[in-house]
């Protein structure tokens, strides 16, 4: 048995190392301005829901999982909000510019679509929703805890400005599947000095270095 698992095994080692190495369409880009094409793309509309907490350490980031009350409407596409983490660094860029944190919303559409919407953080304010969260991360990664009465309103950790650019891009971790929709929004939020230091006690940097462009046009809303 053994020797039949491994050939199988290395297998799945060598295709991820294939696709995180050598895709076309990998994740994090830095947005650069001759990237992008502006155009007329449809507003992004949030529906999110306040719900229960159900908070984890993954073992690499702080991760809060959500039910299926939340929703992101593009257009005609609807995508339900799944998770929000966070990284350090931010990953994405934009015009160069590297920073120290991001979160990111994943959602999935029905068809089974999966979109990633990054929030961007630059150092200032305290973050009052990092200050509701941090208090709470789970000594160990041993799952969900959902605290009793406490509540999370994933709306936000949304900049007031819905200014958006568009990629194809992929997972982040192996096996850095393509064909994710990322969506960056352009105002990034703060977070403090004090807050990214006592994340960073924790969690150890986690965000993948940018990745080619290879021909891809990231389109920017107007």
């Amino acid at each position: 048995m053994k020797l039949l698992l491994l050939p199988l095994l290395l297998s799945a080692v060598t295709g991820w190392a294939s696709i995180c190495d050598s895709g076309q369409r990998q994740s994090p880009i830095d947005i650069t301005a001759g990237a992008t094409s502006p155009r007329a793309l449809p507003p992004l509309r949030f529906d999110y829901r306040i719900a229960p907490l159900k908070l984890a350490d993954d073992g690499h980031t702080m991760r809060v999982r959500f039910g299926q009350g939340s929703v992101l409407q593009i257009g005609d596409q609807r995508y339900t909000l799944q998770q929000f983490h966070f990284h350090t660094p931010g990953g994405d860029r934009i015009a160069g510019e590297d920073f120290p944190m991001a979160a990111h919303l994943l959602h999935k559409s029905q068809a089974g679509q999966l979109l990633a919407l990054v929030v961007l953080f630059r150092v200032g304010a305290e973050n009052p929703v990092l200050a509701a969260l941090l208090p709470l991360i789970p000594a160990r990664a041993d799952g969900d805890h959902s605290p009793a009465s406490v509540t999370v309103d994933a709306s936000r950790l949304l900049p007031a400005q819905r200014g958006y650019y568009r990629y194809p891009g992929s997972l982040t971790s192996p096996p850095c599947t393509e064909g994710v929709d990322w969506i960056v929004m352009k105002q990034p939020l703060e977070l403090s000095a004090a807050q990214l230091a006592r994340y960073r006690q924790r969690f150890a940097d986690n965000a993948r270095a940018v990745q080619p462009l290879h021909q891809r046009v990231v389109q920017e809303s107007l």
